[in-house]
C-alpha cells in the first residue's frame, strides 16, 4: 500500500512539473502585461487620489509622505517573500518572486504617466469603478498565468494556513485592516470608495480566470424522476447524471438529476420541470470550462453512486 502511494505521488509530481513548465514563455508575457496594467492603474487612479484598497500598494499610499511608493512596495514584497520561504515553502515562493520584483519596478517606471494621460479626478466614484476594473483584470491575468504580484497575496496565504481560516476570510482580515488604517489618514469617504474597488476586483478576477459562464449546472430533486428524465433526454436532448443521495433528516435514499445546459436553454428546462412537478426543487449554478459536449443522449456524465 505504501509503495502504491509513493508511485502515485511520483506520478502526480511529474504531472505538476509538466503543468508548471507548459507555455512558460506565453505565461511570462501575460505576467508582464498584467503587472504593467496593475502599475498603470495604481499610478493613474489610486496613488494621487489616496484610495487605499489593501495590499502592499495600499500601504505605500499611506506611507507616501515619507518614503517613495515603489521603494515601500519593494521592501514589503521582499519581506513577504522571506516569510513565504520559511512559512510556505520554496515552491510557493518561486511563483511569487518575479511578480513581487516586477510590480515595484513598473510602479517606478510609470510614475509620471499622469503627465501624459490627464484624467479628471473630481468624480471619485468613476475613478474607483474604472480603477477597480483595471486592477481586477490585471490581477486576473497574473493569476491565470500561474503567478502572483506578491505583497499581501503571500500574507493572505500565511494567515490562512496558520490561523486555519479560508482565503476569503484571510483577505478580509488583511486588506480590511489596511483599508481601515487608510481611513484614519485620508478620511472615511475614501474607505467607501475602496470597498467599491475591492468588490469590483474580486468579481473581475473570477471572470478573467474562469471566464464568463455560458452554461448552467442544474440539480433537480423531484418525485417525478422518470417524467423529468424523459423530458430532458428526449425532448431537450440533454445528457444527464443521476446522483444517489440520502436525506439528512429522513435518512431516505433518493436521487438528484444533474445536467449541464446552455444558458439559453434554461427557460425550457425550468418551465418544463414546473409543468411536470410544481413541487420540484431546482438548484442552478454557473458552470465554467464545460469541456466537450453536454447535450445529446450519448453524452451524459458518469453517474455517482
Amino acid at each position: 500500500m505504501r509503495m502504491f502511494r509513493l508511485f502515485r505521488r511520483k506520478k502526480t509530481d511529474k504531472i505538476l512539473k509538466i503543468v508548471e513548465k507548459a507555455h512558460l514563455f506565453k505565461r511570462y508575457i501575460f505576467l508582464l502585461i498584467g503587472v504593467l496594467m496593475y502599475a498603470l492603474a495604481y499610478n493613474l487612479f489610486f496613488f494621487k487620489n489616496n484610495i487605499v484598497f489593501g495590499g502592499a500598494s495600499g500601504i505605500s499610499i499611506i506611507t507616501k509622505s515619507f518614503i517613495d511608493s515603489s521603494i515601500m512596495i519593494l521592501i514589503l514584497n521582499v519581506l513577504f517573500l522571506v516569510l513565504s520561504y520559511f512559512l510556505l515553502g520554496k515552491e510557493k515562493t518561486i511563483n511569487s518572486l518575479v511578480g513581487s520584483l516586477l510590480f515595484p519596478l513598473f510602479v517606478s517606471l510609470t510614475k509620471g504617466i499622469d503627465e501624459f494621460i490627464n484624467i479628471d479626478n473630481s468624480n471619485l466614484l468613476l475613478i474607483a469603478i474604472i480603477g477597480g476594473v483595471c486592477v481586477g483584470t490585471a490581477a486576473g491575468i497574473v493569476f491565470k498565468s500561474g503567478f502572483t504580484t506578491g505583497g499581501t497575496d503571500i500574507l493572505n496565504q500565511i494567515v490562512a494556513k496558520y490561523f486555519k481560516v479560508s482565503m476569503g476570510t484571510s483577505m478580509l482580515m488583511t486588506d480590511g485592516i489596511i483599508t481601515i488604517v487608510g481611513g484614519f489618514f485620508f478620511g472615511w469617504t475614501r474607505v467607501l470608495y475602496a470597498m467599491i474597488v475591492l468588490y469590483i476586483i474580486n468579481v473581475l478576477v473570477d471572470k478573467v480566470v474562469l471566464g464568463i459562464s455560458k452554461s448552467k449546472a442544474v440539480y433537480i430533486t423531484t418525485d417525478e424522476d422518470d417524467a423529468v428524465i424523459e423530458y430532458l433526454l428526449n425532448e431537450l436532448n440533454l445528457g444527464i447524471t443521476l446522483i444517489e443521495t440520502r436525506g439528512g433528516y429522513t435518512n431516505k435514499k433518493d436521487q438528484i438529476i444533474m445536467c449541464v445546459i446552455p444558458t439559453s436553454e434554461y427557460f425550457k428546462v425550468s418551465e418544463g420541470i414546473e409543468q411536470i412537478d410544481p413541487k420540484a426543487v431546482i438548484l442552478v449554478t454557473d458552470a465554467y470550462q464545460t469541456s466537450g459536449m453536454y447535450s445529446g443522449k450519448g453524452s451524459e456524465l458518469v453517474g455517482i453512486n
